[in-house]
């Protein structure tokens, strides 16, 4: 039923000031700024999603669903878009399931030089998905996938991908339930954490990762999941580091991950919906120290 995630939306502002922002902490260039329906957007693709960068601009239906929600939550992610490569059949299941879901219809963005794009998408019941705006999105129509974003750097400089999206749950039943059971996505560990005060699901989907952090320490309940943030993956951390920390960024020292084998650095504040993790997998193992 999905067979990737499409894209993450962040609500913002500004529109101008945060896609100045994102172009320099992904190291790209947007591949297409423009808008319709009373918001404006600037989208960033990369290879396994795209970061769609919203902001409310003028009067219209999508920029008044922007504004409610920035004034209920402030800046930071809107929705999680999910690809599926047959919108029609996909909702129909998910409403067999118990999770309401709109019809299909089209959405268009025209750009600032005039071009338009067209794609299909359907808003799950967000009271039924455990708070989270989740989206289903059809494949582009011409059937073409959209153009990656350049490097603005190097390509080395530059984010590679999306690592993963976390997200915190009070209730990791109800995760396991929406997210595994009804939606589908490939539940890859579940492992609890006594040390870190942490329950974490990994769940495969396409070619990235949604996690869900629920607290040891805290009763299960009924609240809404709220967005944990982005991690973006990185080719080379020390250059990505460098260039970041050289633009004044404030960024943690690059360090050994907690999973075997990563590199990670932080990037504390800088753009909407910081902080943000920054990853290498399969990094080099540190240097041992030897008898002499």
């Amino acid at each position: 039923m999905i067979s990737g995630l499409d894209h993450v939306a962040l609500a913002v502002r500004d529109l101008d000031q945060a896609q100045a922002a994102y172009a320099r902490l992904l190291g790209r260039a947007p591949n297409w700024v423009g808008g319709d329906g009373g918001a404006r957007h600037a989208w960033f693709q990369l290879p396994n999603m795209a970061l769609d960068v919203i902001a409310p601009s003028g009067e219209g239906a999508f920029g008044d669903v922007i504004r409610t929600h920035l004034d209920a939550h402030g800046e930071g992610v809107w929705a999680l878009a999910f690809t599926t490569p047959d919108i029609e059949a996909a909702v129909a299941l998910l409403r067999r399931r118990g999770i309401g879901a709109t019809d299909p219809g089209p959405v268009r963005s025209t750009h600032e030089d005039g071009r338009k794009r067209y794609w299909t998408t359907a808003t799950l019941d967000a009271a039924a998905t455990g708070g989270m705006n989740i989206l289903l999105t059809a494949p582009p129509r011409d059937g073409q996938p959209w153009p990656l974003s350049a490097p603005t750097a190097g390509e080395a400089a530059a984010v590679a991908a999306l690592d993963h999206v976390v997200v915190r749950t009070p209730n990791p039943e109800r995760a396991l339930a929406v997210y595994g059971a009804k939606l589908g996505l490939d539940l890859r560990l579940d492992r609890s954490n006594a040390d870190w005060g942490v329950r974490q699901l990994f769940f495969r989907c396409g070619a990235a990762v949604v996690e869900f952090g629920a607290s040891l320490k805290t009763p299960v309940s009924d609240a809404p999941d709220t967005s944990g943030g982005l991690a973006w993956r990185v080719d080379d951390p020390a250059a990505v580091h460098a260039r970041l920390a050289a633009e004044a960024w404030d960024v943690s020292d690059l360090r050994q991950g907690r999973k075997p084998g990563t590199q990670v650095f932080t990037v504390r504040t800088g753009a909407p919906g910081l902080p943000a993790l920054m990853i290498q997998q399969g990094a080099p193992a540190a240097p041992q120290e030897t008898d002499r």
